[in-house]
Parts: structure tokens; sequence; C-alpha cells
């Protein structure tokens, strides 16, 4: 078997069809598509049920709801690629995936992993009350060292490890835009998917350990942001919910309030440096970073609507004495200043626009399957008059 889709779903049904329709419409034949249905009792079943015709499709029924990683390692336990890509019933994946794959593995001597780009999409009710649709293109904005395809050096993919500890980002942490090996995948320290995100765990062990690792700056797939997603969660300011929907509580000594992308990204990274102590040697959490990127995080929420004044100041009051510390040496970080100045700028009215500067606005279109129609038909106009 050449590629395995991981599809984990809890509560989903009303997107889930429209994610397994990009996979199984797909003419490809050497893939299977795994479904571990997560206890669900909305109309997953029966969207189960409409597909069950293609062979490729493979489902596992759990009897008790479990936590988002449990569920992510149902659907790796009972899949059997060579290749393993993990989406969420929120996302799809574009026409010819997996050509596409094909060519990129073979002119690369199959590499452990593949990193490409995509869509974002963001459905109506996503962030607050908001019932219009957004995209973002691309998806993610990749760095001057990511500009064509081709390797990317053990050094590069150190140095991208590396600034995750200062709670910089170089490649995006969601799973959809990598492809990894099974291979590469059995050797991750402590299992592949670990909480409180298996997805950011995974991405960084790899790059840690793996042999070769391609970068394409393709577009392959859309990354769906719903009301039933983690980012819906966060973004909204529904903490408590988003901690629920993990099934986690994460707690650790100098944890600040606000939003748990921060705190989680806290606790996965510790978990990473007490599983690769030699890799990761000299390596510690910046203390000061996760402040900056805290406060940061709560100044946003606040200009987007999500916090309130009283909030905001309940949030600063909770500050101690090394947290301002960390705050005034900012002033000296040149990544502050740029990111405080792109904030300022944004002058949107618009809630997700003041979160999101480039999310766009679309017009008659209410899901995920008619944005992909949507792109479809741009890139086939752009290649007709080319």
């Amino acid at each position: 078997m050449r590629f395995s889709v991981l599809l984990p779903t809890r509560c989903g049904g009303k997107y889930l069809g429209d994610c397994i329709s990009s996979i199984l419409s797909q003419p490809y034949k050497d893939m299977e598509l795994v479904v571990s249905n997560n206890a669900n009792t909305d109309e997953t079943v029966t969207v189960l049920n409409s597909f069950t015709g293609d062979s490729r499709l493979k489902v596992v029924n759990l009897a008790h709801p479990v936590p988002v990683t449990d569920n992510w390692n149902s659907a790796l336990s009972a899949s059997r690629g060579d290749y393993v890509l993990m989406m969420g019933d929120d996302d799809c994946l574009l026409p010819g995936y997996f050509q596409r794959m094909d060519e990129i593995l073979g002119r690369h001597n199959d590499p452990d992993c593949v990193t490409y780009n995509a869509y974002s999409y963001m459905a109506p009710n996503s962030v607050g009350q908001d019932k219009s649709s957004y995209y973002n293109d691309p998806f993610f904005n990749f760095g001057s060292k990511f500009k064509r395809e081709g390797e990317i050096s053990r050094k590069l993919r150190f140095l991208i490890a590396k600034d995750m500890f200062r709670f910089y980002n170089r490649i995006p942490l969601n799973m959809q835009t990598t492809l990894m090996s099974r291979n590469a995948m059995n050797k991750i320290k402590g299992g592949a998917f670990q909480p409180p995100f298996p997805d950011h765990y995974a991405l960084n062990s790899l790059l840690l350990t793996t042999k070769s690792w391609v970068f394409s700056p393709e577009k392959l797939l859309v990354v769906g942001v719903s009301p039933k997603s983690f980012g819906h969660f966060t973004y909204s300011n529904k903490q408590e919910e988003g901690r629920k929907y993990l099934g986690i509580n994460p707690e650790f000594e100098g944890r600040l309030p606000g939003i748990e992308l921060n705190n989680c990204m806290h606790i996965w990274l510790s978990l990473l440096k007490a599983n690769y102590p030699e890799e990761l040697k000299n390596i510690s959490i910046s203390s000061s970073h996760y402040v900056r990127h805290q406060v940061y995080s709560w100044y946003s929420q606040y200009r987007s609507g999500a916090l309130t004044r009283h909030d905001l100041n309940d949030y600063f009051r909770q500050l101690i004495f090394m947290d301002w510390f960390y705050l005034f040496f900012a002033i000296f970080d040149i990544r502050c200043w740029k990111r405080l100045l792109l904030m300022l700028r944004n002058r949107q009215s618009n809630q997700v626009q003041r979160l999101w500067p480039q999310a766009v606005a679309l017009e008659d279109i209410s899901n995920i399957n008619e944005f992909s129609g949507w792109i479809k038909r741009k890139l086939d106009n752009l290649n007709v008059k080319d």
C-alpha cells in the first residue's frame, strides 16, 4: 500500500462528506482512507454508510469517546500504507494530490517527509458569529529558504526545531501539510502521536531525526477551520471548551492565562526536550519568548473583540515581576516590533480580518467543497491563459 490517509473524526458529520469525497473521488487505487469514528452521535454513521461501496475506505468504530490523540492513534494503528497523511474532517484534498505526491517522491528517491503548501478555508461561524466564508492564499508564508522544490538540509531542520523553543514557527505545524513515511514515524520516541498536540510533537520529532525531508511550494489541499475545530475555540476565546475538545489540562509552572496554543506548545516542547536530550542539548524553552507571545495574543484577541478590556486588565494583573522583566527586553527584539507594527497597521473593522489580515471574504460560497471547486476553476482558467 502506497498511501494511508488518516481521518479521525468527532462530531464532524456536517463536514465529513465533503472531506471523504475529496479523497475517494481521486482515481488513485494504491491508497486507503482510514476513518476512526470516535463514538459519534451525529450524522457521521449515515455519511460513512454512503461511501461503503469504495473498497479503499476502512472504518474503525470506537465504542466510547476518547481524547483527540487517542483517536489519531486509533486511525494510525489500523493503517498500513508506506506513507501517512493526516486529515481533519473539515479539510479537503485538491484533485491530483496522489499523482503529484508520487511524482515528488519519485524525483527525490522516496524521502522520509514531504512538506508542501495549501489554501486555508474558514467556514461560516468559525470566529464569533461571522456568517461569511473566508480564505487565505497561501495557507502558510514560508521564509526565503523555501522558494522552490528541494531537500531541506539536516542543519536547517535542526534550526527550525530549535526556533520552536523560541515560539517561532518556520514551517506549519498542521499535520495536513506534511506527508510522512511510516518508517520514520515508527522511530519517534514515545510513539508518533502524543498529547496535547499530536501533530506538533510528531513533526518536531521528525525534524530532529529524519534522514531526508523535501519541500515543495505547491498547494495540494485545503486546510479548514470550522465551528467544531480547535481553531474555532482558540480564536473565539473559548479556551475551556478547547481544552475539553482536546481532552487535556495544560498546566505547568509559570503558565499564563489566555490562548492555549502557546500553553500547549510549552508542554509539547517540554516533552520533546525530555525525549531527545542529546539532540536538544543546551537548548531550553525560552520563558521570555513564551511571555511575549502570550501577551501579544492577549492584545490581538482584544483588538479582534474576543477579549474585553476587563479580561485584558485581569490578565495583565496576573503578570509577576519576571514576566514584566521579559517584556521589557522585548524592546530589543526587532521581530517584536515588526509584529506590533503589522498589528497597528491592520485597521480592519472585521473581526476575522483583524486576526488574519490576509483573509479574503468569499461571496456565494458556504462550504469547503464549493471553495475547492472555485479554486480548481481559477487554476484551470490560468492554465488556459498560459
